[in-house]
């Protein structure tokens, strides 16, 4: 009779921890926002160098409702990853387009600025902090693979990339990560940095769906090789994560 309740109670146990996680997987976002539509073609474009394309997508960002402000800084952000000639171009694309709208008398919402850091906390252990809260993973113990073979290169990482730029407040991690995975994607041959980013895009909120969306979308902006090298890199990513 004990056996017999205790398998219930284990049926009902697993049983209902199958429904809580469909009810938890039904409450996940399928479907990215317009502005972060805008945010993942914005970025894959400026990243191919595609000025051409940028500029209508760019005016499209602006429409669904991205801030000056916010598609300066995901073009900045972006330097990190592509390049400042890249960045730099992609800015001056956004200046011409501001420039025209404002001609025809739109006037774009500027939206905030980003606020000051007020840490007084060393770069490097701030720099520290933001990369565990992205990945959720202590950075403790020895350096390993390319940190260890070039230091320089680790402290340029904690210091400026994740304590200078992801610290800034004007975007979300995850607008940051849909940038990020979005450069990656258009540029190819960085398939590790890739999957890191993509476990990174989960660990911040964002869903299968979304990051199968955002692939559609850098086909149509920039090319299905890219897309599909992104998809095979995002299968293995999820099924690391079942």
């Amino acid at each position: 009779m004990r056996i017999s309740f205790v398998s219930m109670l284990v049926g009902w146990f697993l049983g209902f921890n199958q429904l809580y996680a469909q009810k938890n997987q039904m409450n996940q976002p399928t479907t990215l926002s317009p502005r972060q539509q805008g945010i993942v073609v914005i970025s894959a474009l400026t990243a191919k160098g595609d000025l051409q394309k940028l500029q209508p997508a760019l005016n499209a960002g602006l429409e669904a409702d991205l801030t000056v402000n916010e598609i300066k800084e995901v073009l900045v952000h972006l330097y990190a990853y592509a390049g400042f000639p890249r960045s730099i171009r992609g800015l001056q694309t956004l200046m011409t387009v501001l420039d025209e709208r404002k001609k025809r008398g739109i006037t774009d919402k500027m939206g905030p600025e980003a606020s000051p850091i007020t840490s007084s906390q060393p770069k490097y252990e701030r720099g520290k902090k933001v990369l565990e809260q992205l990945t959720g993973q202590p950075e403790t113990g020895p350096k390993r693979g390319y940190s260890a073979f070039s230091p320089e290169i680790d402290v340029f990482l904690k210091e400026h990339l994740f304590a200078d730029i992801f610290e800034r407040d004007v975007l979300s991690y995850a607008d940051r990560e849909l940038t990020t995975i979005s450069v990656l994607t258009s540029l190819g041959g960085v398939e590790p940095m890739l999957q890191s980013h993509l476990g990174i895009g989960f660990h911040v909120g964002l869903t299968e769906p979304q990051l199968r969306q955002a692939l559609s979308l850098i086909e149509t902006a920039v090319g299905k090789a890219e897309a599909d090298a992104g998809r095979a890199i995002l299968a293995q990513v999820t099924a690391s994560r079942r």
